[in-house]
This record gives structure tokens, C-alpha cells and sequence, in this order.
């Protein structure tokens, strides 16, 4: 019986830790697939000013807003609990969710309308940053010793089947919804079902229980916790280590599954519907493939899974670029697309639980939060900057591989310097029936 409860205890904590992470790219999902139609709403393209400030709110704001609320959400989750940092996060999602689902448009409150969508996003923005490293945090302490990996994949489990539900229910309401309808009203009830995520996830999260681990671990610290320069004077080499670690995946993560369909569709010639088709065929096995290789890590250790799977994405990616870019078809992009993804997947699973491993307990959420938001602005918010100029100054379809190669040799070398866990490893010895 005992077994049992605490099993259900622990599903309860991956809910719990996952279903936030779920809401953030289910909301970014949905935004960036109906961005044309929230742009005629709400930022008029005769109106200079409205225009400019759309194309602040969708690049600037949320690149800007991610490490500021990754910082002060990571320190608070480390003070307070990771328990009361992830109820504030779902909290703030759902306001940023609710600003853009029943925001009046333009042609209603004038310059009030854009305003509205920026602060919406930018608290969108700013919770996000906390959200990785709070869940990541908790979704380790809460493992059993051998299996931390295939808990912290989870995390990013939940942002596949976000992306895959956000695609789905706006491809719904495009279908059933005739054009005027969708433009006018329709676009608000995806983001109103997203909505209805936010009061569940917060039922949910607020009968989570806390780690024993960050529990036991602050009882030993007293309740002091560092301030964050402190933090990055102590332990800036896990910082510099986990944005090596960190860069790899941004880049990849833009470049494989974001930018393709528009590169495959624009670059290459191929159909729109057919190049989305294969993005989700690929997605899916990526999907599969995170939690085996987070299971696999327990076993084998972070560091010879992230390795080996960085390397064969790091030995594929050019050849299939050149091998599709010589021939378009979508068989050969989805066989690329196939063997990309599951490398991608593969590195994806030991991921989190390997940042989370570089902190101790006390500061690990603002360590991770540091490492990983920088990560994501400095590498992924240049990211198209960098994939354009690349095309432009080489005048190749295949210049997005040299980003991406350059962005594994970074993670490689995060890799081999990164520090395993020894608690990892003694579960690895256990799990392998060795005496450790």
C-alpha cells in the first residue's frame, strides 16, 4: 500500500511540474501560428507607432523579460520553495493568457489594444524564465536516486505534446471557423481553452508536496540562501559549463523544428502542408525517444548519452543538408528530419536533469535559471539574425547547418566538462548490479 501511494505521489509530482511548462508552449504555440491575425487586431499596419511597437512586444520583450524573470524567480524559488515559486509562475502564465484572450482590439481602445498584448507578453515572458529551472529543480528532487533522468525529462516531454496540442486545436479552428469568423472571434478560443489549463495546473500545484531533498537541504543551510552575485562567484564554471550544455539544444531546437518547415517551404520549394506533416511525424518520435534517453542516462550516466547523441546530430546535420538541398523531396527531408529529431531527442532526455546536477540543492534554480536563460537569449534570440546573414553572405540553402555545428562544438565541450553526480553514479553501479 505504501508502494502504491507513493507512487501516485510521484505521478502527482510530474503533473504538477509539467503541466505549467505544458501551459507556456501551448500559449507560445497557439500565439506564433495566429501572430498574422492578432497583428491586424491589435497592431493596425497603417499605424506606425502600433507596428512598432508588435515588433517590439513579439522579439524584444520576451528575450528581454526571460533571464530578468528567470533570476528573481529562480532566487525566489530557492528562499521560498519550489512549491510557492511554481504557484506564482502559473499564476502569472494565466493572467498573460487571459490579457490576450479578452483584450479589446484596436478598432475598440486605440493604443490601449497593443499596450495590453505587451504587458501580456511580457509577463508571459517573465514567467517562463522562472518555469525551466523551478520545474526542472523539483522534477529531480522529487525522483528516486535512479531515476532522476527519465524524471527530468518529463519536462521536456510536456513541451512536445504542448506544441503538438497548441498546432492541433488552432488547425481546428482554421478548419472549421470560415476565414472572417476566425479573424473577427474565432483566434480567442484557443487561447480561452489554454485558459481553462491555468486553474487546473494551480489546483494541482498547490496540493504538490515539497521535495525532501530541498527540504533537507535547506534545514542544513538554516534557510540562508546566497544573493545571486554570490551565486555566480561561486559557481560560475557550472554556470559557463550548463550554458555550453544549454546552447546546443536553443540552437537545434530553432533551427530542426522551428525554422524548417519556412526553410524546406521557402528554400527548397516543397508544399507547406506536406513539410508541416513530416515536422509532426518527427516530433512525435522525438517525443518517444526523450524519456528512453533520460531512462537510458540512469544507467549509463548524463555524460555518455548527451554525448553520444550530440555527436551523431553533430556528424549528421551538414551531410543531410547537403543531401536534401542536392535533391528536394519531402522523402528526403522526412528521413532527415527522422534521424535529426531523434538525435535531438536522444541529447533532449538527460538534458535537465544534468543542468539541475551542476548546482547544489540550495542554489539550484537560480543557477540553472542564469545559465539557461542566457543560453536561450544570447544564442537562441540571434538565432534568426544569424541563420539570415548566414544565407545571405554564403548564398547556400545549406548555411543553417554551420550555426548549428558551431552551437554543438559549444555543447561538446559543456559536455566534457560538465560534472556528473554522484549520486548518478552510484545509482548507475546499483542499476547494473555492481558494488559501487
Amino acid at each position: 500500500m505504501h508502494t502504491s501511494s507513493t507512487g501516485v505521489s510521484r505521478t502527482r509530482q510530474v503533473v504538477a511540474a509539467v503541466i505549467g511548462n505544458a501551459l507556456e508552449w501551448y500559449d507560445f504555440i497557439v500565439y506564433g501560428f495566429l501572430a498574422s491575425i492578432i497583428a491586424r487586431q491589435f497592431f493596425p499596419s497603417e499605424d506606425e507607432y502600433a507596428s512598432l511597437l508588435m515588433a517590439l512586444a513579439t522579439f524584444g520583450v520576451g528575450f528581454f523579460m526571460r533571464p530578468v524573470g528567470g533570476i528573481l524567480l529562480g532566487m525566489y524559488s530557492d528562499r521560498k520553495g519550489r512549491k510557492a515559486a511554481m504557484q506564482m509562475i502559473i499564476r502569472l502564465m494565466t493572467v498573460s493568457i487571459a490579457l490576450i484572450a479578452f483584450a479589446p482590439n484596436y478598432a475598440a481602445i486605440g493604443m490601449g489594444a497593443p499596450l495590453l498584448i505587451v504587458v501580456a507578453r511580457m509577463l508571459q515572458g517573465f514567467a517562463t524564465g522562472g518555469e525551466y529551472a523551478s520545474a526542472t529543480a523539483f522534477l529531480v528532487e522529487s525522483a528516486p536516486a535512479h531515476r532522476k533522468g527519465l524524471y527530468g525529462s518529463w519536462q521536456l516531454v510536456g513541451q512536445c505534446l504542448a506544441v503538438f496540442s497548441g498546432a492541433g486545436m488552432v488547425a481546428l479552428f482554421t478548419h472549421l471557423l470560415t476565414p472572417e469568423a476566425l479573424d473577427s472571434w474565432g483566434w480567442r478560443i484557443p487561447f480561452m481553452i489554454g485558459l481553462l489549463i491555468g486553474p487546473v495546473g494551480l489546483w494541482i500545484r498547490k496540493h504538490m508536496e515539497e521535495p525532501e531533498e530541498f527540504l533537507e537541504a535547506r534545514k542544513q543551510a538554516k534557510g540562508a540562501s546566497p544573493g545571486l552575485l554570490q551565486v555566480i562567484r561561486e559557481h560560475r564554471r557550472a554556470i559557463l559549463v550548463s550554458m555550453g550544455l544549454a546552447c546546443g539544444a536553443t540552437v537545434s531546437f530553432y533551427v530542426v523544428l522551428v525554422n524548417m518547415p519556412t526553410f524546406a517551404h521557402k528554400n527548397l520549394g516543397l508544399p507547406l502542408d506536406q513539410v508541416l506533416l513530416v515536422q509532426m511525424l518527427a516530433v512525435a518520435v522525438m517525443t518517444v525517444v526523450i524519456p528512453l534517453s533520460g531512462a537510458l542516462s540512469d544507467r549509463l550516466g548524463r555524460r555518455p548519452v548527451l554525448m553520444a547523441f550530440t555527436l551523431a546530430f553533430f556528424l549528421m546535420v551538414y551531410p543531410l543538408y547537403v543531401w536534401v538541398a542536392a535533391a528536394p523531396s519531402v522523402e528526403r527531408l522526412l528521413v532527415m528530419q527522422l534521424l535529426l529529431c531523434s538525435s535531438i531527442g536522444g541529447f533532449f532526455g538527460p538534458a535537465p536533469t544534468a543542468l539541475a546536477e551542476q548546482f547544489p540543492i540550495e542554489v539550484r534554480s537560480t543557477g540553472v535559471s542564469v545559465a539557461y536563460n542566457v543560453a536561450v537569449m544570447v544564442f537562441g534570440g540571434f538565432a534568426p539574425l544569424i541563420v539570415t546573414w548566414l544565407s545571405k553572405v554564403l548564398a547556400t540553402p545549406v548555411a543553417p547547418s554551420f550555426y548549428v555545428l558551431f552551437a554543438c562544438v559549444l555543447t561538446l565541450l559543456g559536455t566534457y566538462c560538465m560534472q556528473e553526480a554522484p549520486r548518478a553514479k552510484r545509482s548507475v553501479a546499483l542499476n547494473l548490479g555492481v558494488k559501487p
